[in-house]
């Protein structure tokens, strides 16, 4: 492309003025970051294929087609870049530097992107977490319900067979009359007043009590987690190199932005790690809670079943009566 653009300038009559050159400027530094990203990426494949070369036979033999000083990633663009970095848009940073530091801050600067891109999952999972375990707990919390509701149901199915069973006495008697006579001089039992019911108090699993325990202890974490809240503090990850030193502290790299980045991830992944725990104890009591509910809802079936036979029987007794 800056080829052709070349030929077009020199094939004009009125040659290099200052507007073509503006023109020519504005267009070289909307190009240069595309270029700058280019010039990384080729130096790290360079720096793959060095290694090839060395430890490798494939690259070898493919390598003996070309001069030693082709590059065979190479294209037209190359030559445009070297104009560019002679006409002064080179990367102030990098100015004066050699082959081997610009290779070195290329892989510098991939370092700190992965870690920031590390850092940023890591938030969204331990969100993820937190959500799935509030989710959880609002289930837990809506089957005890459901627990308490079976509670109240079974006790109204016992109270409507013992309704049934005196029924039964009355209808009994009627049909006798000897039972009649006998139920007219027979003595009143004593008529004694019926306790108001105390409210069914649900106990749910002991599984589900402590998991929900430990649940509502971090509940807080979902609101601080959430991602219209949320605030994550990676700006400090954009920079790189502060500290030269290339050792090691405590197994983390020496780099400030670096290190910092590493135990935030290290720290979230503990979290995490204790995230799923909960989330695992949760599953287990819901678990336990439900089979639990399970066994009540057998039985309240055959109560049910059982009452409405005694139903359909005193029905039954009372047509027959007429």
């Amino acid at each position: 492309m800056a080829k052709n653009m070349g030929r077009e300038l020199r094939n004009t009559d009125f040659g290099m003025n200052d507007h073509f050159l503006t023109e020519i400027n504005e267009w070289r530094k909307k190009r240069y970051p595309i270029m700058k990203e280019k010039r990384c990426l080729k130096q790290r494949v360079s720096m793959v294929m060095d290694k090839l070369y060395i430890n490798g036979q494939l690259y070898q033999d493919s390598r003996m087609a070309y001069p030693r000083t082709h590059n065979p990633f190479a294209d037209d663009d190359d030559e445009e870049e070297q104009r560019w970095s002679s006409g002064g848009f080179d990367d102030p940073p990098e100015r004066g530097m050699s082959e081997a530091e610009r290779k070195q801050r290329c892989l510098q600067q991939e370092v700190m992107r992965t870690a920031k891109s590390a850092v940023v999952s890591s938030h969204r999972s331990l969100g993820l977490i937190y959500e799935s375990e509030k989710i959880g707990a609002e289930t837990a919390e809506e089957l005890m319900r459901q627990g308490e509701a079976l509670k109240r149901t079974e006790r109204m199915v016992d109270n409507m067979g013992q309704d049934l069973k005196t029924s039964q006495k009355h209808i009994n008697s009627i049909k006798s009359v000897w039972g009649g006579l006998v139920t007219y001089f027979k003595a009143k039992p004593e008529t004694t007043k019926s306790l108001p019911e105390e409210p069914v108090v649900y106990q749910a699993s002991s599984k589900l009590q402590n998991a929900m325990s430990h649940s509502k202890e971090h509940e807080g974490k979902y609101q601080a987690s959430h991602p219209n809240l949320r605030k994550l503090d990676i700006g400090g990850f954009d920079a790189f190199a502060s500290d030269d030193s290339s050792s090691s502290q405590n197994g983390y790299p020496a780099n400030r932005q670096l290190r910092a980045a590493h135990q935030t991830l290290d720290n979230n992944l503990d979290e995490m790690s204790l995230g799923l725990g909960r989330l695992k104890n949760l599953g287990l009591g819901l678990q336990s809670e439900i089979e639990n509910q399970d066994t009540s809802l057998d039985n309240l079936l055959g109560k049910v079943d059982k009452l409405d036979l005694k139903i359909n029987n005193t029905n039954q007794q009372i047509k027959n009566l007429k």
